[in-house]
């Protein structure tokens, strides 16, 4: 049994020990994607299902490029290209593609609880892509794995998590993470975009971005999720934008250099102007390319894969 257990569905009740773990596993594995020949055979003859109900791109096919570069064979299953659609359960898919001998399932559900439901009743390692509302665990270690190389510890640093903190599962596996790492945490955004319950999770909340950007060392810009929205959140992108936009202007108002990060994808000129999102403290790409990393640590601790890390991180080609 792996340090993490046979699943990684959040973070909430992961301990720092098993957070750092993964960051620490993630630095030298980062390295084989610098390679010429971008592969190790630490996966070889594990077979990885990536099951996606909603639509992805960068999760997908960042899972995707972690398993290939760790030799694993792949199986990309589409809800809507799947029997799923023909009335199928969530659980008997799984149980059907646990009985073609698979090792991991990579799940991405809209329904929050999803992943747990499906870790419950079958004995390949699970790994939570997202699930509704609820959290998004990989997405928020690639956020932590971004902060450290640029602050080396997380402890006392001031991060803000700005815009739908109600719809987003990044924001609670932020929240999560960023406190087990003691970093202070914050949020902000209007407050028909906050959960109710934000009070009780242990962070401060403000209500203007101006005082958000001067409490802060780094922002991460949430994008608002329109398709999980019915009327009445906001009254329009364009007030959204005035109001709760990180904008050029706001940050020359900093009392220092933030960091901005974005778990993507971006709705430029709502949420994060482009000249933010493209500007040099933007870390936007440097967590797309930390999102192979952190999964590909992932895989190789819950297959608990007895290798020493530094033949891993040394060994040639498969």
């Amino acid at each position: 049994m792996s340090l993490l257990g046979k699943d990684l569905i959040g973070l909430a009740g992961l301990s720092r020990e098993q957070i750092t773990t993964i960051l620490d596993v993630a630095e030298p594995l980062r390295e084989i994607s610098e390679r010429t020949i971008k592969k190790v055979p630490t996966l070889r003859g594990m077979t990885v299902v990536n099951l996606f109900f909603e639509p992805s791109t960068r999760t997908r096919i960042s899972f995707e490029f972690a398993e290939k570069r760790m030799s694993a064979d792949t199986v990309n299953v589409a809800a809507s290209a799947s029997s799923i659609s023909k009335g199928e359960t969530l659980v008997d898919t799984a149980r059907n593609l646990e009985a073609m001998r698979i090792d991991m399932v990579v799940v991405r559900h809209g329904s929050s609880g999803a992943a747990r439901f499906l870790a419950e009743r079958i004995k390949s390692n699970v790994i939570n892509a997202g699930d509704g509302t609820h959290e998004h665990p990989t997405q928020g270690l690639l956020d932590l794995l971004t902060l450290r190389q640029r602050f080396g510890s997380l402890e006392g640093r001031r991060v803000c998590i700005v815009g739908d903190v109600l719809h987003s599962r990044v924001a609670r596996s932020n929240i999560w993470g960023l406190k087990a790492l003691g970093a202070d945490v914050a949020v902000c955004g209007p407050r028909s975009l906050l959960p109710n319950a934000i009070d009780e999770m242990g962070v401060t909340v403000f209500n203007r971005v101006e005082a958000a950007i001067e409490w802060a060392e780094a922002l991460n810009v949430l994008r608002l999720q329109l398709e999980r929205m019915q009327a009445g959140y906001i009254p329009s992108l364009r007030e959204y934008n005035r109001v709760f936009g990180v904008t050029s202007a706001r940050l020359k108002a900093a009392p220092r250099e933030l960091l901005i990060l974005h778990p993507g994808p971006m709705n430029r000129g709502v949420e994060i102007d482009s000249d933010v999102a493209d500007g040099p403290h933007s870390v936007i790409l440097d967590q797309v390319t930390n999102g192979v990393a952190i999964r590909m640590a992932v895989l190789y601790l819950l297959a608990g894969n007895k290798a020493a890390l530094a033949d891993v991180a040394k060994g040639g080609a498969a």
